[in-house]
């Protein structure tokens, strides 16, 4: 199998990442359209729960990952069978746990959580994806060890792909029932989506097994304590994320009818910072997320093999990709967030100041990402949680003291969660610098992207109100303005030497790799 470098994994998974949320707005606008704020209120109340779980059980393919490229590296080939088959029975068992722990307890957790009623049509909704997403998640892991991101990317691909199809369809035969039943046919959508990329998965395995030199695997149950070690730790972490998220959707709804706010317009203000300002914030998230995928594999092998300089190479290049990513980012989303949202949202633009403040927490939010990914790769798993929980714990003080006074309301939880991820990500930084014994280019890490970016939304905004002005329509003259940005901003990134354009070249050749021995 034909390992691919840290650029093109990138690429390749970054790629998949924004087609997919493109696929996504295919779910959410006829979502939007069909059932409004509130019924996106109702479905992200328990959409929570299922990003929990994928939080609870992103350890597992992380530890996969990391487990098989440093086996790969040695050139075992039945000890990557093993790490694949002691990962599976994990998974398996979260999966149909979980899954049983909703269907069972789904009354008693919207009353715990004081969520209105009607969640519960999307709570039952989602309730059996995490059976389906487990098996998928798994074989992820697996193809991302071996440093081949194209099957994760194709099966991210087929999970939006059924999630929408199924998704919207169920919405829109359920509407004339309500919206709150509506809102449950688009939650299952999560299900049909793991069942079509876990399919296509598990096809792609039994296709590549063959390569796998060995008579026969060997029950080995230390591998199960060496997945746990690791995929406990960064499950934490990410659950610690996904719980304070839990925790929002409890706390911000009551919190604004503190404020004054009635029911229905706390789960409308509500809608508007999960179904639109979140969704938006996490498209450049999606690229970061496929960096750290192509990033941890590629770390613990140089990491093991004790290549010390090659790790220092791969570090300052992720630092470098993830401000690239988050800067324009923040910047496009900060002055173009009503255009933008007008584009996605046709007529429904309401929310675009959360998101305009909230882009400020994206380099944030990608820096903690990337370092903490860094920190996986070389065996450091536990310090960037207790980061993270710092973070989120901040998250949380300002969020429920700040969003009850009614002047601030819902952008106390935008506030909460700049702050949050700023405090995650500078002791992330400063824990890389101790651990590595490195010393980042801030120059060319920051200041370079940042100088390129500034002078890409100056022109942006211009050709965007004059494109506007000749127009009067905001679909074309943002769509227009967005795509000359990005030519700009990749012309300036090569003129500025943000990146060695002979370096990338070289790195995305479709050069021959080496079959897996």
């Amino acid at each position: 199998m034909k390992k691919q470098s840290l650029i093109r994994g990138t690429i390749i998974l970054g790629t998949a990442g924004i087609v997919t949320k493109f696929l996504g707005l295919f779910f959410r606008w006829p979502l939007q359209m069909l059932i409004g704020d509130e019924g996106v209120g109702y479905y992200q109340m328990s959409f929570p729960l299922y990003m929990f779980f994928i939080a609870a059980a992103s350890g597992i393919p992380i530890a996969i990952s990391k487990m098989v490229s440093e086996r790969n590296a040695m050139g075992d080939s039945e000890g990557i069978i093993q790490v694949l088959r002691k990962a599976m029975l994990l998974m398996i068992i979260m999966g149909i746990g979980f899954t049983a722990s909703l269907l069972i307890f789904s009354k008693p957790i919207i009353s715990f959580l004081k969520w209105d009623n009607k969640s519960y049509y999307s709570l039952i909704g989602i309730s059996f994806a995490p059976i389906f997403i487990s098996i998928m998640s798994a074989f992820r892991g697996f193809f991302q060890g071996l440093h081949n991101m194209t099957y994760t990317a194709v099966s991210q691909l087929l999970e939006q792909i059924g999630r929408v199809l199924v998704g919207v369809a169920l919405a829109f035969l359920l509407l004339p029932k309500g919206i709150e039943y509506s809102a449950g046919g688009a939650a299952v959508g999560a299900s049909a989506g793991g069942i079509l990329g876990g399919i296509y998965l598990i096809i792609k395995y039994l296709k590549i097994r063959k390569e796998f030199k060995f008579k026969r695997v060997k029950n080995e149950y230390a591998i199960l304590s060496q997945l746990l070690r690791i995929a406990i730790p960064i499950s934490l972490g990410a659950a610690v994320s996904t719980v304070m998220n839990l925790i929002d959707s409890g706390i911000v709804p009551q919190k604004l009818l503190e404020a004054g706010f009635t029911y229905k317009e706390a789960t409308i203000l509500y809608g508007q910072l999960t179904g639109k300002a979140f969704i938006m914030t996490n498209l450049p998230l999606t690229i970061s997320a496929a960096l750290c995928a192509s990033l941890v594999p590629i770390i613990a092998e140089a990491y093991i093999l004790r290549k010390k300089l090659q790790v220092i190479q791969k570090v300052e290049m992720a630092m470098r990709i993830s401000m690239v990513i988050s800067i324009p980012s923040f910047l496009g989303l900060f002055f173009l967030s009503f255009p933008v949202l007008n584009l996605i949202f046709p007529g429904q633009a309401a929310g675009y100041d959360i998101l305009k403040y909230l882009s400020i927490s994206i380099p944030f939010i990608i820096l903690a990402q990337t370092s903490t990914a860094i920190l996986q790769g070389v065996g450091i798993y536990t310090l960037p949680v207790i980061n993270l929980a710092l973070g989120c714990a901040i998250k949380v003080f300002f969020t429920m003291i700040l969003v009850p006074i009614p002047e601030i309301n819902i952008y106390g939880a935008v506030i909460g969660t700049i702050l949050g991820y700023i405090i995650a990500s500078v002791l992330n930084m400063v824990l890389l610098k101790r651990a590595l014994n490195i010393s980042i280019n801030f120059y060319n890490v920051i200041i370079k992207p940042s100088f390129a970016a500034v002078f890409m939304i100056i022109a942006v905004v211009l050709i965007y109100e004059n494109v506007y002005n000749c127009t009067m329509s905001n679909n074309i003259a943002c769509l227009i303005s967005i795509f000359i940005g990005m030519i700009i901003y990749g012309v300036l990134i090569i003129l500025f030497g943000v990146f060695d354009f002979k370096y990338i070249k070289n790195k995305l050749s479709f050069k021959r790799r080496r079959r897996f021995q």
